[in-house]
């Protein structure tokens, strides 16, 4: 019996969305229908697992407007508002054998403005709890709140031991974006 699965990356490490796009690559090797949505990012910038995915026949649709401290609260609220309904049909769709809902929890760990009117975490639990049976569904992004790692059948917490920001180097072109 096939049982979509539910996985969480999650922590202060480097790695979570790219965990989370290595196991699209290797579910579309598998002939399985995968949706990517990124709840922060934006749809004004260029990022280079979206032109790679393009290539491969896998839509990723940017739903955010950018970091919370580049626009004011009330348009990252709309935003959000707009982004939650469309992952969320697409998850309870079942046309996707893997959606994969990149920077959720950052968007659930917002606390510089209200966000559970935008993105209620009842709404996200019922989610998981009820979606098509089939369908697996990855949550990636800093402070997953604890109750969807209780739900979840897999919690990876990708903790930094070092890294090249400590060392002044800015984000690089083709490993962050």
């Amino acid at each position: 019996m096939k049982k979509g699965l539910t996985l969480v990356y999650t922590g202060d490490g480097k790695g979570k969305t790219t965990s989370a796009l290595g196991l699209a690559l290797r579910a579309t090797g598998r002939g399985l229908k995968v949706k990517i949505y990124q709840f922060i990012k934006s749809p004004e910038r260029t990022y280079g697992e979206k032109i790679a995915l393009q290539k491969l026949g896998v839509e990723m649709v940017q739903l955010g407007i950018g970091f919370t401290w580049t626009k004011t609260p009330e348009e990252h609220r709309e935003a959000l508002k707009k982004a939650w309904p469309i992952a969320r049909d697409a998850v309870m769709s079942g046309e996707y054998d893997l959606v994969i809902l990149d920077e959720l929890n950052n968007a659930l760990a917002i606390n510089s403005f209200p966000i559970d009117d935008c993105i209620p975490l009842k709404e996200v639990l019922e989610v998981i709890k009820n979606k098509p049976s089939h369908v697996h569904l990855v949550i990636t992004g800093r402070d997953a709140k604890q109750e969807i790692k209780d739900i979840a059948d897999l919690v990876s917490i990708i903790e930094p031991e070092k890294h090249y920001y400590n060392e002044g180097i800015p984000a690089v072109k083709g490993i962050e974006f």
